[in-house]
C-alpha cells in the first residue's frame, strides 16, 4: 500500500475533484430520498411521485457520469505504475469492468427504473424486496457491482490513484449500506404490517 502511495498526489485537484463527487453523489441522493419519504414535497411539486422519482434518477445518473470523468481525470493526471502496465494485467481489469457490468446491468432488469433510485422512499413499492439474480449470490449488487468496474477501470490504467479512489468508493458504498439498509428494511416491515391489519 505504501508503494502504491508513493504514485499518487492527493492534493492534484482532479484527485480532489474524485474524492469529493464520490463522496457527494450517495450524500446528495440519500439526503432527498429521506426528504422526500418525510414530507413528500418533491411528489407534489412534480405532480407524482413517479415523475418525483424519474427526476431524481436522472439527476443521479448525471451526477454518476460527473464523477466517472473526474475519476478518469484524476487517473490520467497521476502516474502509471509499471508493474500494472502489462496486457495479463489488463485483462483482468477487463474481466472486473465486465462483472462489474453484469451486476449492474442485472440489479437494475429485476429494481427497474424506480427499484435502481429509490422509488421506495417515493412510495413506489415493490410487493416485496427482490431476492432474484443477482441479489440471490450478493446483498448491494448495484453497489458492488459499480466499485468492481472502478476497480477494473483503474487496472486497465495501470492506476494507483484510480486504485486508491475505488478504495474510496467501496468505503463512501459502505457507508451508505448502513445508513440505507435499516431505513430501507423499515419501510417494507410498515408496508408488510398495514397490509396485515387490511387483511
Amino acid at each position: 500500500m505504501t508503494r502504491l502511495l508513493g504514485y499518487v498526489d492527493p492534493s492534484e485537484p482532479h484527485f480532489v475533484a474524485a474524492v469529493l463527487t464520490i463522496a457527494f453523489n450517495p450524500l446528495f441522493w440519500n439526503v432527498v430520498a429521506r426528504w422526500e419519504h418525510k414530507t413528500r414535497k418533491l411528489s407534489r411539486a412534480f405532480g407524482s411521485p413517479h415523475l418525483a422519482c424519474y427526476t431524481l434518477g436522472g439527476a443521479i445518473l448525471l451526477l454518476n457520469v460527473l464523477r466517472s470523468h473526474c475519476f478518469t481525470q484524476a487517473m490520467l493526471s497521476q502516474p502509471r505504475m509499471q508493474s500494472l502496465d502489462n496486457p495479463l494485467v489488463y485483462r483482468v481489469g477487463l474481466a472486473l469492468l465486465g462483472v462489474g457490468g453484469v451486476f449492474v446491468l442485472s440489479s437494475f432488469l429485476a429494481l427497474g427504473f424506480t427499484g435502481t433510485f429509490l422509488g421506495d422512499y417515493f412510495g413506489i413499492l415493490k410487493e416485496a424486496r427482490v431476492t432474484t439474480f443477482p441479489f440471490s449470490i450478493l446483498d448491494n449488487p448495484m453497489y458492488w457491482g459499480s466499485t468492481a468496474n472502478y476497480l477494473g477501470w483503474a487496472i486497465m490504467h495501470a492506476s494507483p490513484a484510480g486504485l486508491l479512489l475505488t478504495t474510496v468508493v467501496a468505503l463512501i458504498y459502505t457507508v451508505a449500506i448502513l445508513y440505507e439498509e435499516p431505513f430501507t428494511t423499515e419501510i417494507y416491515r410498515q408496508k408488510a404490517s398495514q397490509a396485515h391489519k387490511r387483511s
